[in-house]
């Protein structure tokens, strides 16, 4: 086995750290560590040479290092993932946002370096903000980003739409944002908003996305979607009564991964479950307190893979809340 170390901030460094813990650490072959990372296999050879090279290698036992790359495997087993990070815990906090943060990054760079996905929708959260603000600045021509749901908010500072735009900003690229609120009203201000000219154009957009990068949000008193505005405190009670669990893009389920109707559902700017589960979509998302809300969506089938801290991994792989 090996014991790695090396400084998170240099991504090609963190990405030879990560190609040797999979090859060393949890024996897979130079072959299995190019797709578990969505790499060549040439680059992923490079990547485990580098780590050599550089003295990242050293022979003695590490048992975090295997146990994240075990946790991996687990989680995607269990919920039919075809892609699962976890991200050893350097970060003290309850919600591992730097942890979280670079590995979303990291990931969302081998994508858009990789170029199979041409238009990639992302949600929005704090989460989702952390990976983008370490995310390093690139130009990349034939990539574009839409957002998957409507986001206008009463508090500007909560603006969720800060996220696609920091991130066009950061990679030149076109970015389409839905210019309504997350809920509506009523239906029929919905149906009257989604008719506008614009509107449909990017919820079609967003459904033909080909890698959907989303949060998953919690179900409680101060959940995000209170907080910033985007639904009243007495429909989100209502939510809450309903035995609503989690939250993934405005859609709600229950601790055994059934979706909640709600009142809210027919007035929400998002995309159908159908296009969730049609379409392939990670989530990055853990801390403590979301780790119920994360087995619930898990549970859901609406996730193709899964990029979390090790904290939050073992208790998704001890199902508890």
């Amino acid at each position: 086995m090996a014991g790695l170390g090396g400084n998170l901030r240099d991504d090609e460094t963190s990405m030879a750290t990560r190609a040797a813990w999979l090859h060393y650490a949890g024996g897979l072959t130079q072959a299995e560590v190019a797709k578990r990372l969505g790499l060549t296999s040439l680059k992923a050879h490079r990547l485990i040479m580098k780590a050599n090279q550089d003295g990242l290698v050293k022979v003695y036992i590490d048992g975090d290092v295997s146990e994240c790359v075990e946790m991996e495997r687990q989680i995607a087993d269990r919920f039919g993932l075809d892609y699962c990070e976890v991200v050893p815990d350097f970060d003290a906090d309850d919600l591992p946002l730097k942890a979280l943060g670079i590995a979303g990054a990291q990931f969302l760079k081998r994508e858009i370096e990789r170029g199979d996905a041409k238009l990639i929708g992302v949600g929005h959260g704090r989460t989702l903000a952390a990976a983008v603000e370490y995310l390093p600045r690139m130009a990349r021509d034939g990539v574009q980003f839409v957002s998957l749901l409507g986001g206008l908010t009463r508090k500007f500072s909560a603006n969720p739409h800060d996220v696609i735009h920091r991130l066009a900003e950061r990679t030149r690229a076109e970015a389409y944002v839905m210019p309504v609120p997350f809920f509506a009203n009523t239906v029929e201000d919905r149906d009257v908003l989604f008719s506008q000219r614009g509107v449909r154009e990017v919820f079609e957009l967003a459904a033909s996305a080909d890698l959907l990068l989303v949060g998953i949000g919690t179900v409680e008193r101060e959940a995000s979607l209170v907080a910033t505005g985007m639904i009243e405190r007495a429909e989100f009670q209502d939510v809450m009564d309903a035995g609503a669990v989690g939250e993934l893009l405005g859609h709600f389920f229950d601790a055994e991964g059934r979706p909640i109707e709600t009142t809210l559902s027919d007035r929400t700017f998002t995309l159908a479950r159908e296009d969730l589960r049609r379409n392939r979509s990670v989530a990055i998302a853990g801390g403590k307190v979301k780790a119920a809300a994360m087995l619930s969506v898990l549970k859901s089938g609406s996730l193709n893979g899964l990029i979390t801290d090790e904290r939050t991994a073992r208790a998704l792989v001890k199902g508890e809340d």
